[in-house]
């Protein structure tokens, strides 16, 4: 049992409160019948498939927040970076680095989000690592996950798939996540009803996995949809045009984006795609996607046009007057600690 209220040292010093905050309150969440905390490596089993891996670190401020925590957020952006990849998320290992002092109810609580999470990405929690670092050399919480999925062989996605007259899809609303977390902070005494939309796009990736014509998929975190749309242009060497028009953005994140000046294209967002498909395919991604809870505000929102010698900038916004504004790649960081 655990009997301290907020974590020490010792905690992570290899013995027995180590063992026991590990057993405790990390194996008690997820699962003692799949996290072996006794072995240095554990096996896994694979189907038949690509292997498709990836790492990521999160250090969201504050750690909770409207919507969601940061073991929810870890899970998802893992899951969602194997996910857009094509690929059916398995494993998952976790690092945590826990800065002494955390009110351990504080990391219970994110734990719990984490393991609820996983459950719902039907995903398992396999190995992991823990360590605490001296008071004031951390954000509370940092976690690092691993996560491991299998696709099916001679998948095709990727920049190098994208052509010049493809659309540009967005399953729903931008900047939801990023504003979030702003209010959460409370940095400008400005308070409101936003939520992250911090989830899994499983669903989304999953139902359009077999249609035809589906180049390319990713989740518009960090950066945000202009980031993605760079990122495109870069890759394939053409020009990305983008119609403000048809961008959805919740009134409430877009009020608040006005009254601080921040630009809701660049923000992030933990629950969406950006996919580009050909001509032929885009309604039929549209269909499936707009029948799922997660996809009901789908729409086309760009194109892929000729990119030339002469255009400094390829992503371009055609603007609700009509007029055309240049997207440049970011540079600042607008809103850090995000994810």
């Amino acid at each position: 049992m655990i009997e301290d209220v907020h974590v020490s040292l010792a905690h992570g010093n290899g013995g027995r409160l180590m063992r026991v905050l590990i057993n405790e309150l990390f194996v008690r969440h997820l699962g003692k019948e799949v996290l072996d905390t006794e072995a240095d490596a554990v096996p896994i089993a694979l189907p038949d498939g690509e292997i498709v891996i990836t790492t990521d670190g999160f250090t969201v401020q504050p750690l909770c927040f409207p919507g969601g925590d940061i073991g929810g957020l870890a899970v998802h952006g893992t899951v969602n970076d194997l996910a857009v990849s094509g690929a059916r998320p398995l494993y998952v290992t976790l690092a945590a680095l826990i800065e002494e002092g955390l009110e351990i109810a504080l990391l219970e609580r994110i734990v719990a989000g984490l393991a609820k999470a996983a459950r719902t990405s039907n995903i398992k929690v396999v190995a992991g690592d823990t360590k605490v670092v001296p008071r004031g050399q951390g954000g509370g919480l940092y976690l690092t996950l691993t996560g491991i999925g299998v696709r099916p062989h001679g998948t095709q996605l990727g920049v190098h798939m994208i052509s010049v007259g493809d659309i540009v899809l967005l399953s729903g609303p931008i900047g939801d996540h990023g504003i979030a977390v702003m209010l959460a902070r409370e940095a400008f005494g400005l308070r409101g009803n936003v939520l992250s939309d911090a989830a899994s796009v499983l669903p989304l990736t999953t139902a359009i996995a077999s249609t035809p014509g589906v180049r390319f998929m990713r989740d518009p975190t960090r950066g945000g949809l202009a980031t993605v749309a760079h990122e495109i242009a870069s890759g394939c060497g053409q020009a990305v045009e983008l119609d403000e028009a048809f961008i959805p953005i919740r009134p409430t994140t877009r009020s608040v984006c006005d009254i601080l000046g921040y630009d809701p294209l660049y923000l992030a967002s933990e629950g969406r795609v950006v996919a580009v498909t050909s001509p032929a395919s885009a309604d039929e991604v549209l269909t499936a996607w707009r029948s799922l809870p997660e996809g009901q505000d789908a729409v086309a929102i760009g194109t892929i046009r000729k990119g030339t010698d002469h255009l400094s900038n390829p992503v371009l916004l055609r603007t609700r007057i009509g007029g055309i504004r240049f997207l440049p790649e970011l540079e600042a960081d607008p809103l850090p600690r995000i994810c």
